[in-house]
């Protein structure tokens, strides 16, 4: 019988979990949140991009 899911099963899991240290933590989520920036000011840039040529063209309102 497998151990795995009996409760000394699970402490015995719980303690080989190795957990990130806050340096990697706040790095990781220092990138997140650059990218995150970024991506959002290049697809506003884009539907402006997109909505100056429209109207340039008669098509946009």
């Amino acid at each position: 019988m497998d151990k795995t899911f009996t409760w000394s099963g699970i402490k015995k899991e719980a303690k080989r979990v190795r957990w990130p240290k806050v340096k990697d933590v706040t790095s990781n989520t220092a990138e997140v949140l650059i990218f995150v920036v970024f991506f959002a000011l290049f697809f506003v840039l884009c539907d402006f991009a997109i909505t100056f040529i429209l109207r340039a063209l008669g098509i946009g309102g």
